[in-house]
């Protein structure tokens, strides 16, 4: 048992820190799905583990990402915003200190934050938040997981790729080949052969066990980061078969189902959301069944980690650490409507292999391979049906419209379709409302707050070697497990131009650098279809002044920078 001493119980200044034992963290990040995407939150997607994790746990109805994968990573990992932390855009250096596209030492992560109050630190999945991906020296992996704060490592540093083959699959410091990986064979596997998703779930199980024999004094964090449902959408078969058919009734029928499943839910209501129409242009009409797949695969991929989370709370359930276990789980932006692998024709499998077959031993360097490892070419376009390891395709824009029902946009904008996400809390001894719904607005930059908060650690003023550290931005969530209120002065955004304030239940935000500016009142219109700027100008000054502030001290500005090759470079 790990105690608290009297002296500390007295001095904490939150109440969850005086129970005996400081408990274990585990964050779960998912990848390009949507708010309604997981059974919770909408979906017809059987999501039985996370479901089950709601009934005793929370639900935030109004969390928020930052509408990018690497952002929200750097965010996350930083509890501050993500320009704060140097990844404003994406692991490119764009000649200003908000866009360097590697996690600065201005900062420290969660797991660095945690290890002073004696925490053990584990990582599985996609880091993606520096970009030496292939580095050559010890010197260049400064911002690997390792080099920031994680006691052990299993994932890739890159940020997408094949779930057969992922490129910079890496154990701690080394990159290994998913088929020579001595500490992870075929026996060890959920599923007997090498698929991604599997593989974070299964050494995330793995790191709970191992922590409890060799370190079971100690509590521990666990960033756990799975790739899935990002494209290519790659699954097994045997998960695909489960969601045959489901989809045939269209894009729109699905959509309506959810809908009215998130209403009887009580995630929104009538009153303050919109189920519009999804317009034909944003439908797949003349490749119905090569789009409908693309679905079913989808579906596959999400059932599939939670098939993992399955595990992971197993694993948890046999050491003993359930009950005093913070679990979190969220989305790193919304439905991806991006056109990845959908351009031009496809079709099926050659009959026989038409390039070499790799070598077990071969490291896959490229975000898309250009070949499976038994020698196919890749297979892109409309009628080369996704699933397999020589397709790489995405869903697109109707199914991402599904994703994000009933909201606004997609990844990349600051729409609630962005950058809203479900945020499920479970905790038994730490959060004492069980199955309820939490509305007070939030942000992953609170994540660090509250890891800070229920581990009684101290956040530092200074690290990496006497580097000032910025302050976190974000609010503790400990009093929301009781019921309490947050305040605060706003939630800021921006990406790519697309920038938003949100104030209490008012929110500016536009798209696009040159975008105007649309003021919505969430409380009444959260799918934002009723612009107020025009009625209320003199509010729209002072939310533009406000969010300005917040831009120039944040490092945003200038607003989305392009590719400067040289300039600035450190």
């Amino acid at each position: 048992m790990r105690f608290y001493c009297l002296v500390l119980c007295l001095l904490t200044s939150s109440s969850v820190a005086i129970a005996a034992d400081k408990p274990n963290i585990i964050y779960i990040l998912s990848d390009d799905m949507g708010f309604s995407d997981i059974g919770c939150y909408g979906s017809e997607i059987p999501t039985p583990h996370l479901d089950s994790l709601a009934s005793k746990g929370l639900r935030f109805t109004q969390f928020y990402n930052t509408g990018r994968c690497c952002p929200t990573r750097a965010s996350l990992m930083s509890g501050l915003y993500p320009h704060q932390a140097g990844v404003g855009h994406m692991m490119d250096d764009r000649g200003f200190d908000g866009y360097r596209g590697e996690l600065n030492r201005n900062c420290v992560t969660i797991a660095e934050a945690l290890k002073p109050a004696g925490y053990r630190t584990y990582m599985a999945g996609k880091w993606h938040v520096t970009k030496q991906v292939d580095p050559k020296t010890e010197a260049d992996k400064h911002n690997w997981p390792l080099q920031r704060g994680f006691d052990r490592f299993y994932g890739t540093i890159h940020g997408a790729g094949s779930f057969f083959d992922p490129n910079t699959l890496t154990r701690d410091n080394q990159f290994v080949s998913p088929l020579t990986d001595p500490e992870y064979t075929p026996d060890q596997m959920a599923n007997g052969t090498f698929y991604y998703t599997d593989a974070i779930a299964d050494h995330a199980s793995r790191f709970v066990r191992e922590h409890h024999y060799d370190n079971g004094d100690q509590p521990f964090f666990m960033y756990v980061a799975f790739t899935a449902a990002h494209w290519p959408m790659h699954a097994l078969e045997h998960d695909i078969a489960k969601h045959e058919g489901k989809y045939d009734q269209g894009y729109d029928s699905i959509r309506n189902m959810r809908y009215q499943k998130m209403l009887d839910l009580g995630l929104i209501t009538k009153s303050d959301t919109v189920n519009w129409p999804i317009p034909d242009n944003k439908k797949e009409l003349t490749y119905w069944d090569w789009d409908k797949r693309n679905m079913e695969v989808y579906a596959a991929m999400i059932d599939n980690m939670d098939q993992g989370i399955g595990r992971l709370i197993e694993s948890l359930k046999e050491t003993g650490e359930i009950e005093n276990t913070l679990i979190c789980f969220f989305q790193d932006n919304g439905g991806c409507a991006e056109g990845y692998g959908r351009g031009g024709m496809g079709g099926p499998r050659a009959a026989a292999p038409t390039m070499a077959v790799l070598a077990d031993d071969y490291l896959q360097p490229d975000m898309t391979p250009k070949q499976s490892r038994d020698g196919f070419p890749m297979r892109t376009g409309k009628g080369a049906m996704a699933g397999p390891a020589d397709t790489a395709i995405g869903y697109g824009e109707g199914w991402a419209t599904v994703s994000n029902t009933p909201f606004r946009e997609y990844k990349h904008y600051v729409h609630e379709g962005g950058i809203a996400t479900p945020l499920i809390a479970h905790w038994p001894e730490g959060i004492r409302r069980h199955g309820e719904l939490e509305s007070t607005p939030s942000h992953l930059i609170d994540l660090m707050a509250t890891a800070v908060d229920v581990a009684g650690a101290t956040y530092p003023t200074t690290f990496h070697g006497g580097q000032t550290i910025k302050p976190m931005e974000g609010k503790s969530l400990v009093p929301t497990f009781d019921g309490n209120s947050i305040e605060r002065e706003a939630i800021y955004w921006e990406h790519e131009g697309n920038r938003a304030i949100r104030v209490g239940n008012e929110k500016l935000v536009a798209k696009g650098k040159n975008g105007k500016w649309e003021l919505y009142d969430i409380s009444v219109d959260r799918s934002e279809q009723n612009d107020l700027s025009l009625e209320k100008p003199e509010r729209v000054k002072e939310l533009v002044a406000m969010w300005m502030a917040y831009a120039q001290r944040a490092n945003v500005l200038p607003l989305n920078p392009k590719n400067q090759p040289g300039r600035g470079k450190r």
